[in-house]
């Protein structure tokens, strides 16, 4: 009993005496930083070794701390030191803005005169909102449609070829570029310097016309049109994401599959159609629901491209203009939810086809 009563007592002096070094640590790394100001190099060697070593200190003591309770709390108690930092982080940056915009939403751009669903009658009305909601349906029809096509395309025939890296790569590679960085590189491709005399156009694709006898076309400025000129980017950008995954899932085909197929008489096209699609069709369902979840909020190709004018804007674009352009809190408020709104559904869909797969499994 002497024996208990004396190790709960050094257990408890134990992690006194870790709170009170992590509270050390933390205010005296915090007062250090701010007597550095003056010397920049010091200070940002110092705030990346003090940041990364606090968390670790305060991962050892909030475990230690969890080690010590109960056992019949103790797994609870862990689990929380582990999922504790993110759920908080999740609730700050992602609920909290959430909640915060909804209640925007129903007031007015001071934020103080309640308009209830004024808000939201705009969104639904207003014709540069009906033509965000139109444009957006393009990049969700036709940008996903041809992602996912070319990707499961590239991956099939890329299989099949002894250089399969070297394809891969080259067809991947887009990912590694920024969206805005994609965009400055696109709005030379399309760029047109307009009509007269000794005129030479620096867009390649406006060379590739001349070159060819046709005449130069300010691509971005046709109605309708342009926004599949834009469309053209995200394929570039996304097929490479839509190709690794669709082919990391027709390597999982079973060989015997396809082996007894075609000692039936199936061909390519056949095996093609009746094995490779069905096998690989959660995971074509899972690409095209992210790549689909992309499309709806996309924002940085047309922001760079055009500002969204021309016939362009999307919805987050239009977000983007209320809010920091025009000042209209509540409308851009309004807006918002109704981009989590249309997002929530496709979320729900994919989590249920990961459930199902993974009760399968």
């Amino acid at each position: 009993m002497l024996e208990s009563v004396r190790s709960n007592s050094f257990q408890i002096v134990r992690l006194f005496a870790l709170v009170i070094l992590a509270v050390f640590v933390l205010v005296g790394g915090f007062i250090l930083l701010q007597n550095l100001q003056h010397v920049k190099m010091i200070m940002m060697v110092f705030a990346v070794i003090w940041g990364v070593g606090s968390v670790a200190l305060l991962f050892w003591v909030f475990n230690s701390i969890a080690q010590a309770m109960p056992r019949k709390i103790r797994p609870i108690a862990v689990a929380l030191v582990f999922a504790g930092p993110a759920i908080v982080l999740l609730a700050w940056a992602l609920v909290l803005p959430t909640l915060r915009s909804l209640w925007l939403s129903f007031f007015d751009d001071t934020g103080h005169q309640f308009v209830f669903l004024d808000n939201y009658t705009f969104a639904f009305t207003d014709p540069i909102m009906l033509e965000s909601f139109k444009n957006n349906l393009l990049w969700m029809v036709f940008g996903t449609s041809f992602c996912v096509i070319l990707g499961l395309i590239i991956a099939v025939l890329s299989d099949k070829s002894k250089f399969e890296k070297l394809f891969k790569a080259l067809i991947f590679l887009p990912m590694a570029i920024s969206f805005v960085g994609a965009g400055v590189i696109w709005k030379f491709m399309y760029s047109y310097k307009g009509e007269g005399i000794n005129i030479n156009e620096i867009g390649l694709l406006n060379a590739i016309v001349v070159a060819l006898g046709g005449k130069a076309q300010s691509w971005l400025l046709m109605p309708v049109w342009n926004n599949f000129f834009l469309i053209a980017i995200m394929v570039w950008l996304q097929t490479g994401y839509a190709m690794v995954i669709l082919s990391s899932a027709i390597k999982g085909i079973p060989l015997e599959i396809i082996e007894a197929a075609k000692m039936d008489g199936a061909n390519e096209f056949q095996i093609f159609f009746k094995i490779t699609i069905p096998f690989i069709m959660p995971t074509i369902v899972t690409v095209a629901t992210t790549i689909l979840i992309f499309s709806l909020k996309l924002f940085d190709i047309v922001r760079v491209m055009t500002g969204g004018n021309f016939g362009t804007n999307v919805i987050a674009n239009e977000f983007y203009q209320r809010q920091f352009t025009y000042r209209k809190t509540g409308q851009a408020s309004a807006i918002a939810i109704v981009l989590l709104i249309c997002t929530i559904p496709v979320l729900i869909y994919n989590l249920r086809q990961f459930r199902k797969r993974r009760t399968i499994k």
